[in-house]
């Protein structure tokens, strides 16, 4: 069998291949992250930027493309991380050709953002170089080697979510009452964590109470609050109807607190939803200083429950007028009744009555 010829032809250098005529700086950008604000983790954070900053800047082969940096967020999914996709846009644009981070972990804890993102940067030639692990995301076993160390991020990431959760439970089962004050209208908190009343939010609060029980609906009450341009508890001047609900179902303004009304189904999405009996609640009574007396809150609860029962005019079959007029649901429009009875008929019962007399 005849020797065929074969000739190499070299790869060409990636400078070539962009038609210039040597080899440019390459474009290194670092990413650092910290999950917690407080001081020792803050301290961290400088650190790791200023030896980015000077690492980059002393390799004379390098053009510094920047520091991105995330303060205070997890790094269990991307959503949040405002910096690291403004980063990875950036890698996608052009603007950077490598990637310094300190660890696997400070990039993701999640395997499956990790490796989605260090494939689509490696569609694009762009390395990420992980200090730690001594991994260059564009070698032959740098992904293997990946699979194995961001799996375990995401197992320490779930250890220490589970350890967090049992603290908390621990501190509910002690009564110990969390709330995010910043957002809770009539409330902030003292130098020892403790609910604390603001007179002057309490006085919106109890107004929304009374005009409540004066048979004010709850769009009446928050057009009033609105008109006066008075702040609801994120410091808005606009009220809707689901203010005033929240505002008028809360226990803790009678002193009370029921803990752990919601929970997180998954650490890595840290979706929240409503608790109906899946876990464990907590009720501390008198656990801080009512607004609102204990009668009163009772008092608005069966309000609610009266006008709820009342038959009216609404497709649903309960009246918006109910808490205004007393006569209320009591009296209907006969040619009303006539054409669209399921509408008016606050049950199927009364509906299968009105039908067989008709």
């Amino acid at each position: 069998m005849a020797v065929r010829n074969v000739e190499v032809i070299p790869a060409k250098p990636r400078f070539i291949r962009k038609g210039l005529t040597e080899q440019p700086k390459l474009k290194v950008a670092a990413y650092c992250r910290v999950s917690t604000d407080q001081d020792e983790q803050l301290s961290s954070f400088e650190a790791q930027r200023e030896h980015y900053f000077s690492y980059i800047n002393n390799n004379k082969s390098w053009e510094f493309a920047g520091i991105y940096a995330d303060e205070g967020i997890s790094g269990t999914n991307t959503k949040k991380r405002t910096e690291f996709n403004r980063m990875i846009d950036d890698c996608l644009d052009g603007k950077i050709d490598m990637i310094l981070t300190k660890s696997v972990s400070r990039f993701a804890r999640n395997t499956l953002d990790c490796l989605q993102y260090i494939r689509q940067l490696k569609e694009n030639n762009i390395a990420v170089y992980f200090e730690k692990e001594n991994i260059n995301t564009l070698d032959a076993k740098g992904e293997i080697l990946l699979v194995i160390i961001s799996s375990l991020a995401q197992e320490e990431s779930f250890a220490l979510s589970h350890n967090t959760r049992w603290g908390i439970v621990h501190r509910f089962q002690n009564g110990k009452v969390l709330v995010n004050h910043k957002r809770f209208l009539g409330y902030t908190k003292d130098e020892n964590g403790e609910l604390v009343i603001v007179p002057e939010q309490a006085e919106i609060v109890k107004r929304i109470y009374r005009e409540f029980l004066e048979g004010k609906s709850t769009r009446q009450i928050a057009k009033g609050l609105t008109q006066d341009g008075l702040k609801n508890g994120v410091g808005n001047t606009k009220w809707n109807e689901s203010n005033i609900l929240q505002i008028l179902k809360n226990e803790k303004y009678k002193g009370d607190a029921r803990l752990q009304k919601t929970y997180t189904v998954d650490f890595l999405t840290k979706k929240r939803v409503k608790n109906n009996g899946i876990v464990q609640s907590y009720y501390v009574s008198e656990s801080h200083e009512p607004i609102i007396s204990s009668e009163d809150f009772a008092a608005v609860q069966a309000e609610f429950r009266r006008r709820s029962s009342i038959r009216g005019y609404s497709t649903t079959g309960k009246n918006q007028y109910g808490c205004k007029y007393p006569f209320s649901g009591m009296l209907f429009c006969y040619k009303l009744w006539r054409k669209a009875p399921e509408k008016l008929l606050g049950n199927r019962k009364e509906q299968k009555l009105y039908l067989e007399m008709h």
